[in-house]
């Protein structure tokens, strides 16, 4: 493998980070033990560990691999309860799986994900809803849901640091700015979220991207780096029982200039080959000598579940 797919806390402090190559990760860290993917097992694990947290919950909704919602409200009557309830799960897991897991409790989604993120790795985190301003408020705007990078820049262009920030902001100005985005960026600063743990819910497409440490034309590189984020979509799909149709690649070169690329396919398809085979010839006419690439994505779409499909044959 070319570049680094994933790593832990510790490798983290001395700067290997998803997406850099292998090489400089040996060089940054080369005490690290460094293993294979294994996405099989990472699929059975994610399965047994859900089905954990299925059995704690009134409603249940997974998000990706690793990170599920779960709707306790029937079943704890204040935070207290809900508290000793996260630490039950958390040993349930260790005990069966060896593994530690960060849980947040709030008073919504959005709250609760965000404390899930608070105090990792092993952590727990509760904040009641008479605290979530003073809790969120300062915290980098980027701990927002849906924030991303770009996002990021444009708010602290704007002078928007932290959530406080943002929530004080003129919302107004966030619409002008933002449109539709700009309130629901003002609605997520306040602490407000409205939406409902889903049991059930339609995805319409899933995708992976990187950001190159440095920016690159080295062919490939991009190649193996485009085959591990194939790979990681990969296993999501299949976790997911889904199936796909469509298959876009994304290319930012250094200059910011970004391009998106994609092609349906004659069939419904969930193999690796499939997807790494085409999102290989889409980014095939963007690489030239003299353009450094500075981000490489892959999305799929036109998605297809087959447990519906099970279902009605069923």
């Amino acid at each position: 493998r070319g570049v680094v797919s994933t790593s832990n806390y510790e490798a983290r402090k001395y700067g290997v980070t998803s997406g850099i190559p292998i090489t400089r990760a040996w060089r940054l860290c080369p005490n690290a033990v460094y293993l294979p993917v294994n996405y099989s097992l990472y699929q059975k694990v994610s399965a047994r560990i859900m089905a954990i947290l299925r059995g704690y919950a009134e409603k249940f909704e997974r998000w990706g691999l690793d990170e599920a919602f779960l709707d306790v409200s029937s079943r704890v009557k204040n935070f207290k309860e809900a508290e000793k309830l996260a630490q039950k799960i958390k040993k349930e897991v260790y005990e069966k799986e060896r593994l530690t897991c960060s849980v947040g409790v709030g008073p919504n989604k959005l709250v609760a994900k965000i404390c899930s993120d608070f105090e990792k790795p092993d952590g727990l985190t509760v904040v009641r809803a008479e605290d979530e301003k003073a809790f969120l408020s300062p915290l980098r705007v980027r701990k927002l849901l849906w924030v991303g990078r770009k996002t990021e820049n444009r708010l602290n262009m704007m002078g928007i640091q932290t959530i406080g920030d943002l929530a004080n902001y003129d919302a107004s100005v966030l619409a002008e700015k933002f449109g539709a985005g700009g309130t629901q960026l003002y609605l997520m600063a306040q602490g407000i979220d409205n939406s409902e743990v889903q049991e059930h819910w339609e995805k319409k497409s899933m995708s992976r991207e990187i950001t190159f440490e440095e920016d690159t034309c080295d062919s490939k590189l991009i190649f193996e780096t485009l085959d591990a984020l194939s790979e990681d979509l990969h296993h999501e799909l299949t976790a997911s029982n889904f199936t796909f149709k469509t298959i876009t690649v994304k290319i930012r070169y250094e200059n910011f200039e970004t391009h998106t690329h994609g092609k349906t396919l004659p069939f419904f398809t969930d193999r690796l080959k499939d997807i790494q085979k085409s999102s290989r010839d889409l980014v095939q006419d963007y690489l030239r000598s003299d353009r450094k690439i500075r981000l490489i994505g892959v999305r799929l779409s036109n998605l297809f579940s087959t447990e519906k499909q099970t279902r009605l044959a069923d």
